[in-house]
């Protein structure tokens, strides 16, 4: 995929018409392509949008993506940062203009997505054992030679399954082998010396090609401050023995990564002190829930809670629905339920109300439930809330709030729409 091709490939989006698949927008706008209803700016409050529709705040959207490319800057770091959060090309392409030196993927569909509109790294945080897509894979290196694809490792029936795949293929696949966080962790290999082993299964292949190390200290049990330090000063250390022993032999990079949206300040601290190793070390942080943040669970979990002074990521998103039954004094429901909302680590948090154009904080209103298409709303006296009136949700998850919606508004402050980012999930 070229990088014309992928610029073409966006530019595209705008050409898409407005129809009934994409919830929330102007009924009268049918037919519009999505760059011409972008054109025509219009109001989210005043100009047709139907609730529920989710909105990105255009100024906060645009103050977490610098605030991540001066952090890695300042830090030393390079930033891959994790797409499946958005799955959104329009955003990655924001990233990556941002200084990103790639994009974090999971699955290979993922790949597919961000290849298809021109993005040139991918990190696949995953052991990647699917011949079908391990061939497409190897095709698209063959095809492309400005591709760098990288993916974990964590086991020798991994390392046999890719070998068995790619045979015959052209550029060899790289990979790192990913070290668990610990015992009863998620994926990687347990211990020093089964990551050994991995790496002499690579070695005896010429499908793979070994290039670093890497983990994910999001996962490390009853995680606190000294256990992570711990753990990546074991990745650290893991990247040095390799090294040592020789195992990149021959590399003009050694990558070692690590970093969700947790505990990134961690990774800035013990990759500082990475000692010098036989070639440049590319230390690649993955966080992506930072390009929206939220008003829940990553709004607790920051570093930047713990480094304050380094600045303060911003919640971009906002579901908006419309109160459709007050039953009694204490109950009120809206028109947004799972189908719409964030809902697998917190329930949406009401936050404002919006009536004849005036918009006032939600006193005295919390969201109890969701039902697939309703939120539970409990109302204590003298709450002031009318069937009609538009309530703005905030949410806990991005992961789980972009994926419910395939065209979403970037609105300004004022509520002028000047964007619409696409999904593809």
């Amino acid at each position: 995929m070229s990088l014309d091709t992928g610029t073409e490939a966006l530019a595209r989006l705008a050409e898409e018409r407005v129809d009934h698949r994409f919830k929330g927008l102007p009924p009268d706008a049918e037919g519009l392509t999505v760059g011409e209803l972008a054109a025509q700016r219009r109001n989210l409050f005043s100009d047709g949008f139907a609730t529920p529709v989710l909105a990105l705040s255009a100024e906060r959207l645009e103050h977490n993506l610098a605030l991540m490319e001066s952090y890695t800057e300042r830090h030393g770091l390079a930033f891959a940062p994790h797409g499946k959060t958005s799955m959104a090309p329009q955003l990655f392409h924001r990233q990556t203009g941002r200084g990103a030196w790639g994009i974090t993927l999971a699955v290979p569909h993922q790949v597919r997505v961000a290849r298809a509109f021109g993005t040139r790294r991918v990190f696949l945080a995953n052991e990647l054992v699917d011949a079908p897509a391990l061939r497409w894979i190897a095709a698209e290196l063959e095809r492309d030679a400005d591709f760098r694809f990288v993916c974990y490792v964590d086991s020798v029936r991994g390392v046999e399954l890719m070998d068995a795949a790619l045979r015959g293929s052209g550029r060899p696949v790289d990979v790192v082998v990913e070290l668990a966080a610990g015992d009863g962790a998620r994926t990687g290999v347990r211990t020093e010396a089964e990551c050994a082993a991995v790496a002499d299964a690579v070695a005896g292949t010429e499908t793979l090609r070994l290039v670093g190390v890497a983990g994910y200290e999001g996962e490390v049990p009853q995680a606190d401050p000294d256990r992570v330090h711990a753990y990546l000063r074991r990745l650290v250390a893991l990247a040095v023995e390799f090294d040592k022993a020789g195992r990149f032999a021959g590399l003009s990079e050694i990558v070692v990564s690590a970093g969700g949206s947790a505990w990134f300040d961690a990774v800035a601290d013990v990759f500082a002190g990475i000692p010098e190793l036989s070639a440049p070390v590319l230390k690649l942080l993955r966080s992506g829930a930072y390009v929206s943040h939220d008003d829940g669970r990553y709004r607790d979990v920051t570093p930047f809670n713990r480094v304050p002074e380094e600045g303060a990521l911003e919640p971009a998103f906002r579901l908006w629905a419309q109160i459709v039954s007050r039953p009694s004094p204490e109950q009120a429901f809206a028109n947004a339920g799972k189908r719409d909302a964030a809902y697998d680590l917190d329930l949406p948090v009401a936050q404002v109300v919006r009536r004849a154009g005036t918009e006032r904080p939600a006193t005295g209103i919390e969201v109890t439930g969701l039902s697939d298409q309703h939120a539970w709303l409990r109302t204590e006296p003298g709450a002031d809330l009318e069937v009609g009136d538009w309530v703005g949700l905030g949410l806990s998850h991005p992961c789980t709030s972009f994926d419910k919606w395939q065209l979403i508004p970037v609105a300004e402050a004022d509520g002028t729409v000047v964007d619409y980012i696409r999904t593809f999930f």
